[in-house]
């Protein structure tokens, strides 16, 4: 039960950080750049003291490249593909790609998924697509679905990467301190400044719903079998859409009830059967 919360917690600041990073470019506080970088460099204040604090040895020691090059592609990729692309079709690209990336590890890694797991994920995944299927006329560019499909790969692979974290505060401290130069630097080739809003809403994505938010899932991701780790996400978007509905005024329909009960119930259907397994 205390996994089961921890999960919810982390999905829940993977929810509001979708939600602060929407607010931050929809309003225009912001440019993509100057977003990701701020956001990096407060998480890695914030992280790397931690750490720092706690075990006395340099901040980026439990960095690796493979983390730092993920988190970058992920962090920049979302940055810049909600610059043009409907919030919706975004949702659905990166959870999606997330999903696709994640089981295609646990495949290759021979992982036995169950066939409970399989029709959960199914039911959640056909939830979503539901839920974030774009009904307007937004128009979606090739460069935004690459970036925002690069995104999820890179969270994908950054996720994976954590189930083998010794130290979930010092391999997401590392991370974070060793991905904000090359972030800075990008902000610094094409510069741009920002509101102070624009500013606190990077600060609080960068240390809260992203730094902390992500330490608090390399401490659960070992506990998880991948496909379980891949499913859990897939609530995301569901807690992101109710969180615009209650914070960013927007529209909360029956689609979106509908969706949402697909989702969760794929997700339960999906965990059921692993109870008291490492993969529950």
């Amino acid at each position: 039960m205390r996994l089961f919360w921890l999960v919810t917690l982390t999905m829940a600041a993977f929810a509001a950080n979708s939600v602060i990073t929407r607010l931050a470019l929809a309003t225009g506080a912001t440019e993509p750049a100057a977003f990701a970088a701020i956001r990096l460099f407060s998480g890695a204040l914030v992280l790397g003291g931690l750490a720092s604090v706690r075990s006395g040895q340099v901040p980026w020691k439990g960095g690796s490249t493979v983390g730092v090059a993920s988190l970058l592609a992920y962090v920049l990729g979302f940055s810049f593909a909600y610059v043009s692309l409907d919030a919706g079709a975004g949702a659905l690209l990166l959870f999606g790609g997330v999903q696709v990336t994640m089981f295609a590890a646990a495949l290759a890694g021979r992982e036995r998924i169950s066939a409970a797991k399989w029709a959960g994920t199914v039911l959640a995944f056909a939830g979503l697509c539901l839920l974030m299927w774009p009904s307007g006329e937004g128009a979606v560019t090739g460069l935004s679905v690459a970036m925002m499909l690069l995104a999820a790969v890179g969270w994908g692979v950054y996720s994976l990467v954590g189930r083998g974290a010794q130290d979930a505060m010092s391999a997401t401290a590392g991370n974070f301190v060793l991905a904000a130069p090359f972030a800075l630097l990008l902000w610094a080739l094409v510069p741009s400044w920002p509101t102070s809003e624009g500013v606190a809403l990077a600060c609080l994505s960068g240390a809260v719903t992203s730094g902390l938010g992500y330490a608090l899932w390399y401490r659960v991701l070992p506990q998880l079998s991948v496909s379980t780790a891949a499913v859990a996400q897939l609530t995301v978007p569901v807690m992101a859409v109710l969180g615009g509905a209650l914070l960013l005024d927007e529209m909360l329909s029956v689609k979106l009830l509908v969706s949402a009960a697909m989702v969760l119930g794929g997700v339960a259907l999906s965990l059921y059967r692993t109870k008291g397994s490492r993969g529950s």
